[in-house]
């Protein structure tokens, strides 16, 4: 009887395009995948079903056939009232969820009329000052029927405030808002730099909100645990679940010492991928993180309730993966990277658009982009039946080994003393740059193709129309910023503040102190100082995004 051995013996001299083939990552595939390299699978342990415990075939027991994923397309530019029509031109073309992006003024705490501001206010996402601003944004558009996620970390605490007040002003109530703040600062140490605080004080603001939502926003989730950033910088699939799971563990530790019950806040936990090229190691990512997450929680966590187990996740098709050169090659590459989330069982994602390598989306790619995401929920197939590609004895194996090695680095994480202490002493940084580079020695030396980039690369395509930003952006910034505060109670604020900064040096909640200080206008600029008298401003190894 024939099996995989004989099978390839038989056909070991037939020749190859290449003698060995990897993934990205680095995982050696197999010429064929059989039976035999499942031998040690055991179903029910390690696959199971739909919407049960370990969660590797899909968090919902019905998935896309009950409710497609929602489709979210990243935006925000200029002002809050260029945003708030983007906004609303998406929602018009079918988007079911909005998401926003914030320049890096937003982002790091400064007002758009600091002089660090200058030259990036409304650059990459859209300049919001304070509750005035965000009351624009989302000018018509009911917060009661719509999730919003919002891409913020330093500064979440406010922009969740300013959120939350501008339902309110709608008639919602903070019971009904949906979304998420990304709440994530962990990773901005690693691989963005868009941190304010140290990472102690950072990790306790992430836990006040982690706190203030369980009492008082019930349906939002207060923090997206994200390995996109740490993969756009340079990780592997591996990394990017491991680092991703370790920092979970990390804030849930953290609010288990707080004092808060880990089972109810692990059920409002989200977190944030990548989509990368090699599709099949995609796929195998997802069902693999889910998996890890949910025996983390069961064996390290002590969890009870299976639901508490989910590991619930939105998923972006990967900037760095967009080329500058033959831009348009962008649409296949995001096409692919879509329905690999899909078919790795996504509840949320977001397509880039196929310009993004050379400015912000224009309205006719964001449309394209939206539209790859529809044509797959609506004309492939691939959401009308339940993880299609289970039991697929590639999927199977590769899913086996990025959990086998993601484990192998959280233990080693473990060893050095947890997350925190592995990221102040670059441990983690490290992994990361040695992946990249590895990674950029294979395009250079052509072992790995970027079709475009280091070979079929004598096309030539008509130029891209690119979106182009309102050089006056800043003074209409500075000048609203001058009016708001002539017309605002000073004295109110003066005294938001001040209760804000003592709560920082007491150790208490800062958010009822932060929610005050929105409700009475108070900027992002202030609160971020009066806090920064406390904590400091830190000037860690990774380079700020600003400045």
């Amino acid at each position: 009887m024939a099996n995989k051995k004989s099978w390839l013996d038989k056909n070991k001299k037939v020749k190859e395009r290449q003698a060995e083939f990897r993934t990205p990552t680095g995982i050696p595939l197999e010429r064929l995948y059989a039976p035999e390299d499942l031998e040690s699978l055991d179903y029910e342990r390690d696959i199971g079903y739909p919407g049960e415990f370990p969660f590797t075939r899909g968090v919902q027991p019905t998935m896309y056939r009950g409710r497609l994923w929602t489709m979210r397309q990243y935006a925000g530019f200029g002002t809050a009232e260029e945003t708030n029509e983007r906004f609303k031109y998406l929602l018009e073309q079918g988007q079911t969820g909005l998401s926003v992006a914030f320049d890096l003024p937003t982002q790091m705490g400064y007002d758009s009329d600091h002089p660090i501001s200058k030259g990036e206010v409304g650059r990459v996402g859209v300049a919001i000052d304070s509750l005035e601003d965000m009351e624009v944004l989302f000018d018509g558009i009911p917060l009661g029927e719509v999730s919003t996620s919002m891409t913020i970390n330093a500064t979440a605490s406010m922009l969740l405030a300013m959120y939350m007040i501008a339902a309110e002003k709608q008639g919602v109530g903070p019971d009904k808002i949906q979304g998420t703040v990304q709440n994530d600062l962990l990773k901005e140490f690693i691989a963005r730099g868009t941190y304010i605080f140290p990472p102690k004080e950072s990790v306790k603001i992430t836990i006040d909100i982690m706190e203030y939502c369980r009492d008082s926003i019930p349906k939002w989730n207060p923090i997206s645990v994200s390995g996109y950033h740490m993969r756009e910088a340079g990780s592997t699939a591996i990394q990017e679940v491991a680092f991703t799971i370790a920092d979970g563990i990390e804030y849930l530790g953290q609010a288990k010492k707080r004092g808060l019950d880990v089972e109810k806040i692990a059920e409002r936990v989200s977190f944030f991928f990548a989509v990368h090229n090699n599709f099949l190691e995609e796929v195998a990512k997802f069902r693999a993180a889910r998996r890890l997450w949910a025996r983390v929680m069961k064996d390290r966590f002590k969890v009870e309730d299976d639901r508490a187990c989910i590991l619930r996740f939105h998923s972006q098709t990967s900037g760095v993966t967009l080329t500058a050169q033959q831009p348009r090659n962008n649409i296949m590459r995001v096409t692919i990277q879509a329905l690999a989330s899909v078919l790795g069982g996504t509840q949320s994602l977001h397509t880039n658009s196929f310009d993004e390598a050379l400015a912000l989306p224009s309205e006719e790619a964001a449309t394209i982009a939206l539209r790859t995401q529809q044509v797959i929920a609506y004309e492939s197939g691939a959401g009308d039946t339940i993880d299609p590609l289970a039991g697929s004895y590639c999927i199977e194996a590769l899913t086996d080994k990025i959990e086998e090695e993601s484990v192998k680095y959280i233990d080693q994480i473990d060893k050095r003393g947890g997350m925190i202490r592995c990221i102040e002493e670059g441990y983690i940084n490290r992994e990361i740059e040695d992946a990249s580079y590895r990674y950029q020695r294979e395009v250079e030396s052509k072992e790995r193709i970027i079709v475009g980039v280091n070979d079929f690369t004598n096309v030539n395509e008509e130029p891209v129309e690119i979106h182009k930003i309102n050089p006056e952006i800043e003074a209409i910034k500075r000048e609203r910023l001058k009016e708001l505060k002539a017309k605002r109670d000073n004295n109110k604020v003066k005294a938001d503040l001040r209760r804000l900064e003592e709560a920082a040096r007491g150790g208490e909640n800062l958010m009822p102190h932060i929610v005050e200080a929105v409700r009475d206008y108070a900027t992002i600029g202030e609160m971020s100082m009066a806090l920064e008298k406390v904590y400091g401003r830190y000037k860690g190894s990774t380079k700020s995004a600003i400045g």
